[in-house]
């Protein structure tokens, strides 16, 4: 069964400003430029201070695409605006490990003992610090951000170690707001 029309509303935060046009959302804000392609189907208008994403003779499968870019494009608008950070904890109790970042690369040493230090080349768009033992991953893209951090914490992950004594490794300890437990 299709649906005449449906339409979902998202506020747009002050300071913030988007522009949909040949297929691609770019929104504008304090903490950077954010850019993704926008299914044909989709229409997005602003009115006042409201986003109105809407499709027209919807289909089951456009009113779930309807929610899941409405969740992209809030993901994009608190972005824009205030940035997602990640924070994730150096444990290292069998060798002292040595974590840096050195242009777009971060840098594991001593990793269990390992003489080749191990390398993950960042990805554009991410700022990574090193502050003691914490690496803190910053970034206006929330997917780019949480890729980063599990391609750090997948760069320390090891087969054949009993994880409950070998517990050395980077493991994330926030995410986004979001405190891990465990």
């Amino acid at each position: 069964m299709r649906l005449d029309l449906i339409e979902e509303r998202l506020e747009v935060p002050e300071g913030v400003k988007f522009e949909a046009a040949n297929g691609f959302i770019v929104v504008e804000g304090p903490k950077g430029k954010l850019t993704r392609v926008m299914d044909p189907k989709l229409s997005l208008k602003l009115e006042g201070t409201t986003a109105i994403i809407g499709v027209k003779n919807a289909s089951k499968r456009e009113k779930t695409l309807i929610g899941t870019f409405k969740a992209h494009f809030a993901n994009m608008l608190l972005g824009a605006k205030e940035g997602f950070i990640y924070r994730m904890k150096v444990c290292s109790g069998h060798f002292p490990m040595t974590v840096i970042v050195k242009g777009d690369e971060l840098i594991v040493k001593n990793f269990l003992g390992e003489k080749v230090p191990r390398v993950l080349k960042l990805r554009p768009g991410v700022e990574v610090k090193v502050e003691g033992d914490m690496v803190i991953i910053s970034s206006p893209d929330r997917e780019l951000a949480g890729q980063t951090s599990a391609s750090i914490e997948k760069l320390t992950s090891r087969a054949n170690y009993d994880k409950r004594i070998f517990q050395d490794g980077i493991y994330i300890t926030e995410k986004a707001g979001k405190e891990i437990k465990g």
